[in-house]
């Protein structure tokens, strides 16, 4: 199960900047987050935790 979001900006937006476009992918136990510009959260056992890493990334970028 792959749940895909992406960050909300404004029009003032810089548009050279990358979107952080963040999935989690399950793997085997565990939950893991990814972003389209690379970064990879840690595996998880609960997919609320491995969601939020994906927030916590998104707000820090």
């Amino acid at each position: 199960m792959a749940v895909t979001s992406a960050q909300q900006d404004g029009p003032e937006h810089a548009r050279s900047r990358r979107e952080h476009l963040t999935t989690t992918t399950e793997q085997g136990r565990f939950c893991v987050a990814g972003c389209s510009c690379g970064w990879r959260g840690p595996a998880r056992r609960a997919r609320s935790q491995a969601r939020t890493d994906a927030e916590a990334h998104r707000a820090g970028a």
